[in-house]
């Protein structure tokens, strides 16, 4: 993504922390066991320190929580870490970014990049990132992203312009400072209502960034869509596929 146009878009997530973390979906706990389960990551045990990078309202950093480690949330809006603050408030915070976390170097065993990755600057990212790993840390480049695969959710990906559907072959970029070590996939589904996905739409960056004539477009178009042509009644109890795509990176000499 060209640097202008993603910082453009990066910062329609500054505001709109509430409804951010009310729609988005969360991430499922066989995604967050798997990152940590590999051989090489004997520094990522239960009780690491965790760098939660990018956080945003803590979807993520709930699960690592959950999962017995220990996060630091690191993200650039205040809004959104203010959420993150009501819902875990013994998790610390820092608003910082992938380039520039503010974390100490060699403070944590991990880091996590959920969603948020193809919002930053990848060789700038890898650089601090490595920087504030122990010897031995990993890497984890996490996305939730709906399963195209299934042909009404394709077609409503297609109408909310959801940009985060990753094209088959995908592999993200790092510095040289990490080696790849593994990657993963995770299906699983969210109950919505047809009416919750008209709100997912308002959430995607597309939307956030658009003008109110697009956005009008955007909403008609779901109306039809969903109470039209696929009939699916207000309140009705959906299950909206997901992938949950996971990467995971050491720390190269580690």
């Amino acid at each position: 993504m060209e640097a202008l146009r993603r910082q453009e878009l990066a910062r329609s997530y500054e505001d709109g922390g509430e409804h951010y973390d009310r729609i988005r979906p969360g991430y499922p706990a066989e995604a967050v066991q798997w990152l940590f389960a590999g051989p090489r990551n004997a520094a990522a045990g239960p009780g690491a320190r965790v760098a939660d990078i990018g956080a945003g309202t803590g979807k993520y950093t709930r699960s690592l929580a959950a999962a017995g480690y220990r996060p630091t949330a690191v993200d650039p809006s205040a809004d959104m870490l203010s959420q993150l603050q009501q819902i875990l408030p013994g998790v610390p915070v820092l608003q910082g970014t992938a380039e520039a976390t503010g974390l100490p170097s060699s403070s944590m065993d991990a880091a996590t990049v959920a969603q948020a990755w193809h919002w930053c600057d990848p060789i700038a990212a890898s650089t601090e990132l490595a920087r504030i790993l122990r010897p031995g840390g990993i890497l984890g480049l996490v996305w939730n992203q709906l399963d195209v695969s299934v042909p009404w959710v394709h077609r409503y990906s297609r109408i909310i312009h959801a940009g985060d559907v990753l094209k088959p072959g995908f592999r993200p970029v790092v510095g040289p400072e990490f080696s790849p070590d593994d990657s993963h996939v995770t299906r699983w589904s969210q109950q919505m209502t047809p009416e919750d996905l008209m709100e997912l739409a308002k959430s995607r960056s597309y939307y956030l960034s658009a003008g109110g004539q697009v956005r009008d477009k955007v909403m008609a178009n779901l109306a039809w869509y969903l109470f039209e042509h696929l009939e699916y009644r207000p309140g009705q109890i959906l299950e909206l596929p997901y992938l949950t795509l996971s990467w995971r990176m050491v720390l190269s000499g580690g």
